[in-house]
């Protein structure tokens, strides 16, 4: 049996790992590192209360466990609180990264990381894993540099790249795209949506099981998920109103430039996925094919 760590498993990913690897109590041993209560709703896993900051803490409790596999999932995804926040940035996107190297060096653990097409300018679109980063903001920055920690490490690590990710979990701190544009239609609210940004939206369950299909097969390196059509924010807002039957009237386009947002984001992002395709043997589907699938959930 493998014993699994997921820091952040209260998180949307967190929490969608944990419902995964809980299906096969048989195989995987699973360890949520959270702070504050255990919010998945579940109690037949161990669910520990932990500041993964304090790097004592971390250590001490991850030699205690002697795991397998972690998952690390926990991360600061604010864009501009990122910027406003470098050194919280920092210390959650890169540094707890490093201590978790320098541990599952010492304990030979094979490392689960995730990052974001934030790492691109979003010029081109469409980047493979080869593609060279060049991050416009501190978040993408920081994910950068959690990845060269990793690429510089002597540990087996894999890094999952993703995109916009939305789904829905037990007890959500926050919102996603999906959940929020759906909510604000229903309201029968006008919402403003960028027309020149462009992202392969990820289902948060297939995000979760890359992440298991990675551990599984033990492939190592950088992998990219997401699904595999590429659309504009306000095309995705659309396809979530026709998907819920929702008034599409109530979208209006605008310009990223309108929005005088704190942080730069990248243009146009998304993901050539046969890497993904071809050695972890999983082929996403387009974003309103998911969305059908998301819909049986909320209902």
């Amino acid at each position: 049996m493998n014993k699994v760590i997921i820091t952040g498993s209260n998180g949307l990913l967190g929490q969608s790992l944990l419902n995964l690897l809980l299906q096969e109590k048989e195989k995987y041993q699973v360890f949520g590192f959270s702070r504050g209560e255990n919010r998945s709703g579940r109690n037949d896993f161990t669910y520990v209360s932990i500041d993964i900051t304090s790097e004592e803490k971390l250590k001490n409790k991850i030699k205690e466990i002697q795991p397998n596999f972690i998952f690390n999932t926990a991360a600061m995804t604010q864009v501009d609180d990122c910027e406003n926040n470098k050194e919280s940035c920092d210390l959650l996107n890169v540094t707890v990264v490093k201590w978790l190297a320098e541990i599952s060096k010492q304990l030979n653990v094979h490392l689960i990381h995730l990052s974001t097409d934030f790492i691109f300018d979003g010029k081109k679109g469409n980047y493979k894993e080869t593609d060279t980063p060049n991050p416009l903001s501190y978040y993408g920055l920081s994910k950068l540099k959690s990845e060269q920690l990793l690429l510089k490490s002597e540990i087996d690590y894999t890094i999952l790249r993703t995109i916009l990710v939305y789904g829905k979990v037990f007890d959500m701190s926050r919102s996603n795209i999906v959940l929020w544009v759906k909510s604000m239609l229903e309201k029968g609210k006008e919402i403003t949506i960028v027309d020149d940004q462009f992202r392969t939206p990820t289902y948060v369950e297939d995000l979760a099981l890359a992440c298991k299909i990675a551990m599984d097969k033990k492939a190592t390196g950088i992998y990219h998920i997401s699904s595999n059509q590429l659309l504009s924010v306000y095309e995705i807002a659309g396809q979530i109103a026709d998907a819920f039957n929702l008034d599409k009237n109530l979208i209006k386009p605008i310009s990223t430039a309108t929005l005088n947002q704190t942080a730069p984001r990248p243009a146009k992002t998304g993901f050539n996925l046969s890497k993904t395709n071809k050695v972890l043997g999983f082929y996403p589907k387009t974003f309103k094919e998911d969305l059908q699938r998301f819909k049986q959930t909320v209902i």
